[in-house]
């Protein structure tokens, strides 16, 4: 069921949010070995808020706009008392001294937190095969990935374990999953939603957003989380306004980037996205043929950005500040054998090319001329949304693939984020939303906007889950 569906019964007394909750905690309970979408459950705390809700409804005290709600979270968002180890051996006894702003809000606003989902380990990979306490299966089709990194929040979405999860996007980590997993993902401009209490990875393409299984649920869940911050000073000044949606497309123009459908994408990957967007054109849209070189740029700028800033930030997990440090006879033994033992084969691949990108002889050679070219593709979306209301593709250029399939091939892996990453080197806002199938796999439709224009975003999005 959606929010606004559990809500109605809440309101009307059919259903208290304790037997909500226990209906998911026993589908978990039941499903989940099998898909392996959460690592760890907190039913115990989760029944004593889904008590204390009940009992305030019926006091008539005044319940919040998600009181109730069962809400899953990325295992790296910080719930103060809880572990987080961001799918990394080197936090698995790390237990958060604060909560992020994100869990306050939902929690101020009466949501339930019903556990932490897996993901791949500090967020590096689109598979959630890297995650230092095993893999999550596709609930779609277990023999298959469910995307990554925030794969166990897409699956405990698509498996019907909550209704609503939070994960972060760097380059697709939302909507990636979540095209693959048949849900709804969002990924908010840079800054509109607080990053702290985000276990970061690269700071200037980082964003926590929302999975779910209708658009509506994201706005409701936008709603509640959107906004200034003084503990994050890059977020935006005024909040984000999601207000109901207009329901109508008849002035829209959208933007169909040439680049987006390339020789390279699965034909009828490409023929159903196409579909999807003509949908729009029959409802009164106008498309706009673009032509976007520098979106050709765009896999190698982020692959470029994204480590170094990975590397910068993964500094500080060395067994020192945090983790458990190994036996050394020296400190500088003790951090090369922690980070050797406890960190990933993925992670070290980020943190290497990361520190060669930004090493003397080769900074200006690539990290400079890659955050040269960041500005430049900004510029020209920017132009494209002078011409256009939002720009329209494929979410991810292939469906789900076999479990172990590109695990050992990471060039082939990073390719899975090629039309994902715009949007975080962008910092705006973009929206995956299922538009069919391809051989009884999911795909997304991605739907991206200029910087700010988050509900316009959405609302397009409604539209088509209103016609499909």
């Amino acid at each position: 069921m959606t929010i606004r569906e559990l809500r109605k019964h809440f309101e009307k007394g059919t259903q208290t949010a304790r037997q909500t909750l226990d209906g998911y905690l026993d589908c978990i309970d039941k499903k989940d070995v099998g898909i392996g979408a959460f690592l760890e459950v907190y039913a115990g705390e989760a029944r004593v808020q889904a008590d204390e809700v009940d009992a305030g409804r019926a006091t008539g005290k005044p319940m919040g706009p998600l009181a109730g709600i069962p809400i899953a979270l990325k295992d790296n968002i910080l719930v103060q008392g809880k572990t987080a180890s961001a799918g990394s051996h080197i936090l698995e006894h790390y237990t958060a001294s604060y909560s992020a702003t994100v869990v306050e809000r939902l929690m101020a606003a009466g949501a339930i937190i019903i556990g932490r989902c897996n993901m791949d380990e500090f967020a590096c990979g689109s598979s959630t095969e890297t995650s230092a306490f095993g893999v999550t299966k596709n609930p779609v089709d277990p023999t298959r990935v469910p995307g990554g990194s925030s794969g166990g929040s897409a699956a405990a979405v698509a498996a019907g374990f909550v209704p609503v999860a939070l994960g972060s996007d760097t380059g697709g980590s939302i909507r990636q999953p979540a095209a693959l997993c048949g849900v709804v993902g969002f990924k908010p401009t840079y800054g509109s939603v607080s990053r702290s209490g985000l276990i970061a990875l690269a700071s200037s393409l980082d964003q926590i957003g929302p999975l779910a299984t209708s658009v509506g649920d994201i706005a409701e869940i936008m709603r509640v989380i959107a906004g200034p911050d003084p503990k994050d000073m890059t977020t935006r000044s005024v909040q984000a306004s999601f207000p109901e949606f207009s329901g109508s497309v008849e002035r829209l123009k959208i933007g169909v980037p040439k680049q987006f459908f390339d020789d390279a994408l699965d034909p009828a990957l490409a023929s159903t996205v196409r579909a999807a967007i003509k949908t729009f054109a029959d409802h009164g849209a106008t498309i706009v043929n673009l032509d976007l070189p520098l979106l050709e740029s765009a896999l190698s700028v982020y692959y470029i950005i994204q480590p170094a800033e990975a590397a910068s930030n993964l500094n500080r997990f060395d067994g020192m500040q945090y983790g458990t440090p190994a036996e050394g006879h020296s400190i500088a033994e003790q951090i090369r054998r922690t980070r050797t033992e406890q960190l990933g084969r993925e992670v070290k691949r980020r943190i290497l090319i990361g520190n060669y990108v930004l090493s003397s002889g080769y900074v200006d050679a690539y990290y400079k001329r890659a955050v040269a070219l960041r500005g430049a593709l900004t510029r020209q979306l920017n132009k494209a949304f002078d011409e256009v209301d939002v720009i329209m593709g494929p979410t991810s250029p292939i469906t789900a693939w076999p479990l172990g399939e590109k695990f050992d091939d990471p060039l082939t892996m990073y390719l899975a984020d090629i039309y994902t990453v715009v949007a975080n080197l962008a910092g705006i806002p973009a929206l995956s939303i299922p538009c069919g199938n391809v051989e009884g796999l999911p795909i997304g439709l991605q739907i991206m906007g200029r910087a700010g224009a988050d509900s316009k975003v959405l609302d397009v999005g409604w539209f088509w889950e209103s016609v499909e």
